[in-house]
């Protein structure tokens, strides 16, 4: 009978266990039906943005909370203003964690800041804002530097004459070219053919990354060797890695610690002074490599695609681009648009931010993860869940906003006119993992849209009616644009 207690026991303890597991399941929030494999992906083959895109109606249907599974891979879905601050902002620490998405995990290895992970994700982040702001970010010395670029840039658009052309690929070069001096102490030419490659390969990235064949690999790993798009990530991630490892080796040749150029100079001096630590495990040559990848490409198209879908808009808005030109002139003049004239501007500032809010760039929001059991809403999220808090939904959430989905400048501004701040305008993502360079994103925004509107009138291009410059599927990791032809005209 002594022999029977153990088992007793052991099954009292199970039969237990089996209870606290029912009770936590019943306690997830509801999932969406799974379609099956072939149902699962025609919906990616169906929408470019493929697995991370989420049918703005299954919110309506489940609620603020709700479940999505995808072959093994379970994820909860955050929509709407309050559920997506009560996550990010009320519980800033229990979401500030990463998932391990296979296409990241193999082009990242974990290095970096945009999918690090624990220490090594604390440590670059720390290393980042304090080595960014020690460059200049929401400066005097970087906004001369954006006031620079912005001369180069007026001076490119001067040479089309007012006769149509593409500005993606300018725009690019323009923005790329101040993170560029942040991170390698240069600058390069627009037609340089280096520095369109890398930029070709950022913008190629960012394609294949959101594709439905990557997203299928995020989900089913073993499919990798049969992905064509896979193999031309990593070898696209082969060839910038190359250039960046080329340029530190340069970097190092002349690194004065009394002299500090770029944030590659700056990681190079910190790697020699804790070569002999026994704790330094963050500072080495892969980090290095990742970092300036992910800042490279993190301080470029965000920033440039916002601008051009700046200037999209005020073709199709033309009366809003006139007052957005009166209210320069007024302020302004013919002198150079500084930061310190938008405190002045309040009709331009609430004009650049409906820009972010409606072009909503990066709807579902860069994915995070859970560093604790948490609960939310009432439902048991354990600790290490993949967490997609949509962005698109903040940004366009109907309780929040008057016209959320309309261009309408007046979200930002009150019945006197003047300039106001809203809690809901979450561009840059919010909490532990916010964007690194919103100082620098914001001050370029502002700096490089009212340059223009300053020198320039943009117009269609003839034949193309504002009928043309509609939404276009969301195209790899961001919503662009719709490619268009636009026409500078002078105001001179």
């Amino acid at each position: 009978m002594r022999r029977e207690e153990p088992k007793l026991i052991h099954r009292s303890v199970l039969w237990r266990q089996i209870l606290q597991t029912a009770r936590r399941q019943s306690d997830l929030p509801p999932q969406r039906p799974i379609r099956g494999i072939p149902g699962e992906y025609g919906q990616l083959r169906k929408r470019p943005r493929a697995f991370l895109w989420v049918e703005p109606e299954l919110s309506k249907q489940y609620g603020p909370v709700f479940t999505l599974q995808f072959g093994s891979q379970k994820m909860v879905v955050l929509t709407g203003y309050e559920t997506v601050k009560e996550a990010l902002v009320n519980q800033a620490e229990a979401f500030a964690e990463r998932p391990f998405v296979p296409i990241f995990d193999d082009i990242l290895e974990g290095h970096g800041i945009v999918f690090a992970h624990g220490e090594n994700w604390k440590v670059m982040r720390r290393f980042t804002l304090t080595t960014l702001r020690d460059y200049g970010m929401g400066k005097k010395t970087i906004e001369d530097r954006i006031v620079e670029e912005c001369g180069f840039l007026i001076e490119r658009f001067e040479s089309y004459g007012g006769k149509p052309f593409e500005n993606t690929e300018i725009m690019n070069t323009a923005v790329s070219n101040i993170i560029v001096s942040i991170l390698l102490a240069k600058r390069f030419e627009y037609d340089d053919p280096t520095f369109l490659r890398l930029l070709s390969m950022l913008s190629e990235n960012g394609r294949l990354a959101g594709s439905p064949s990557v997203q299928l690999y995020n989900v089913f790993p073993a499919l990798g060797l049969l992905l064509g798009a896979r193999k031309k990530l990593l070898k696209n991630r082969d060839e910038f890695y190359d250039f960046i490892k080329a340029t530190f080796i340069e970097h190092l040749k002349e690194l004065d610690a009394n002299d500090q150029r770029s944030l590659i100079d700056s990681f190079l001096i910190r790697q020699q002074e804790e070569k002999n630590k026994t704790d330094n495990g963050f500072f080495h040559n892969e980090n290095l490599t990742a970092l300036v990848a992910n800042l490279f490409g993190a301080g470029t198209e965000t920033t440039s695609t916002t601008l051009r879908w700046g200037l999209l808009l005020m073709m199709k808005y033309p009366e809003i681009q006139n007052k957005v030109q009166e209210e320069i002139a007024q302020v302004v003049g013919s002198a150079q648009p500084r930061t310190e004239h938008r405190a002045k501007m309040p009709y331009t500032d609430a004009v650049i931010h409906e820009v972010q809010r409606f072009a909503n760039i990066i709807p579902t929001n860069v994915p995070r993860a859970t560093t604790v059991d948490v609960t939310l809403k009432g439902y048991n999220i354990p600790k290490g869940t993949y967490i997609l808090p949509l962005l698109g939904s903040v940004l366009q959430d109907e309780t929040q906003w008057e016209k959320p989905l309309k261009f309408y400048p007046e979200h930002f501004l009150d019945s006197d006119g003047k300039f106001i701040k809203r809690d809901a305008f979450m561009p840059f993502s919010a909490g532990r993992r916010i964007c690194a360079g919103e100082t620098l994103a914001k001050m370029e925004l502002f700096l490089f849209f009212t340059s223009l509107l300053q020198k320039f009138t943009f117009q269609l291009a003839p034949g193309m009616s504002k009928d043309d410059l509609d939404f276009t599927p969301l195209v790899g990791l961001m919503a662009l644009p719709v490619p268009y032809m636009c026409c500078a005209l002078s105001r001179s």
